[in-house]
């Protein structure tokens, strides 16, 4: 069974992250049923991969809601992924969302996988 909540959201999204994310929204005409899907999947060059984004909400999900987007996680996911940030950086060396898990204790060197 899928469920909503309004307690605080495991993770936190910046602003300069979420200005980002609604364009792409908006960008690709996603309809108002699609959210943003946040989560871990095995693989990556430490163990975890990061999954992002976007996604119809399915029967294991909790639901938070974010500067008005809808945001979906497995409920198993919130361990490796509570309290982590998600940030947006548009410089010239690095261009791309960041994750700033404090749960990592690993992390490869691109930065888009982590152990736990």
């Amino acid at each position: 069974m899928s469920e909503t909540t309004t307690k605080l959201s495991p993770i936190t999204i910046t602003e300069s992250a979420m200005v980002q994310l609604k364009k792409i929204k908006s960008d690709q005409n996603l309809p108002d049923d699609h959210g943003l899907r946040v989560g871990v999947k095995g693989g990556g060059c430490s163990g975890f991969s990061y999954v992002l984004g976007f996604d119809v909400k399915k029967e294991n999900d909790q639901e938070y809601l974010l500067d008005g987007l809808p945001v979906f996680m497995e409920k198993s996911h919130g361990l490796y992924l509570l309290g982590m940030e998600i940030d947006w950086h548009d410089g010239l060396n690095n261009r791309g969302f960041i994750f700033n898990n404090p749960n990592a204790t690993d992390t490869c060197g691109c930065g888009e996988s982590f152990s736990a």
